[in-house]
């Protein structure tokens, strides 16, 4: 299966600093967001990865290719385990790229990966969530087409006071982690909202999506929805995350995701907490 990371949007919520770099391109912790978007389609068993970028994005390029100079640099200097992980981004997976040449929403993003797709299935992530779990979310996906072989999109219980945020879904229970979808809401008003089931940005498409994005009229601002797609699928399945999702949409999320992650990571966990303790007094 391929995979397919929309990264087109402009990033006008983290103005200025993305005036001249990608939003996806923000580190937390110590990693770019896209990067970890990547290596858990790659932990998904994915290495063939489709990402759609648009102008001023060439930095995400430049991050997964190679870079000879820092490479010689790092063996030079005997920074061997440096050398390493520059030298894994490069190789993690084959990457290609496709240029979204208007901004005209996530559908019209999502329909520029059609002739890479090819007619098979595959994934979407989206490069503002970063989900960490044992079995990858995009794997859970993956094991739920294989099953139904039916559109299945990633949902999580979303508080009442996020769900303005999310698409929300309309479904019947199949069990404790499975719903089959009767219809889809984007960013409904909490009262208007049919379940607090929010779509979280991880998605294992038909190829029949490609059709459907062409049948749906543009919303507004003339951006072409992908929830409007969805719902044209006469069956699909959305099922709940088991994991912990960060949402990088915003910069106070992404402030708490980089925190959190950092929290992590043994080598500097105990000196980030002694901080936030004594700023917090």
């Amino acid at each position: 299966m391929k995979a397919v990371i929309p990264a087109a949007g402009l990033g006008t919520r983290f103005l200025p600093v993305t005036k001249a770099q990608p939003k996806e391109m923000l580190p937390v912790y110590n990693k770019p967001t896209i990067q970890y978007v990547v290596e858990e389609a790659v932990s998904s068993g994915i290495d063939d990865i489709l990402i759609i970028t648009g102008k001023g994005k060439r930095s995400i390029e430049d991050h997964f290719d190679r870079s000879f100079e820092l490479e010689y640099f790092l063996q030079k200097s005997g920074k061997t385990d440096y050398l390493k992980e520059i030298e894994s981004i490069s190789e993690m997976a084959d990457i290609y790229y496709v240029r979204q040449k208007k901004q005209k929403g996530l559908g019209d993003a999502i329909s520029c990966a059609k002739k890479h797709i090819d007619g098979e299935p595959f994934a979407v992530l989206l490069g503002d969530t970063i989900a960490q779990s044992k079995i990858p979310c995009t794997k859970q996906l993956m094991n739920v087409y294989d099953k139904y072989e039916s559109t299945v999109i990633a949902i999580e219980e979303v508080p009442d006071e996020r769900v303005e945020r999310y698409g929300i879904i309309k479904g019947s229970k199949i069990d404790n982690s499975l719903y089959r979808i009767e219809d889809l809401v984007e960013k409904p008003k909490l009262e208007e909202a049919p379940s607090n089931l929010g779509i979280i940005g991880r998605y294992v498409l038909s190829h029949e999506i490609f059709d459907y994005i062409d049948e749906v009229p543009p919303g507004v601002g003339g951006e072409i929805q992908l929830t409007d797609a969805l719902r044209l699928f006469k069956e699909s399945y959305g099922c709940i995350f088991n994991g912990k999702l960060h949402d990088i949409g915003n910069t106070v999320d992404w402030l708490k995701s980089s925190i959190e992650i950092a929290l992590e990571h043994e080598d500097v966990k105990e000196e980030l907490k002694e901080y936030l303790m004594e700023i917090l007094k």
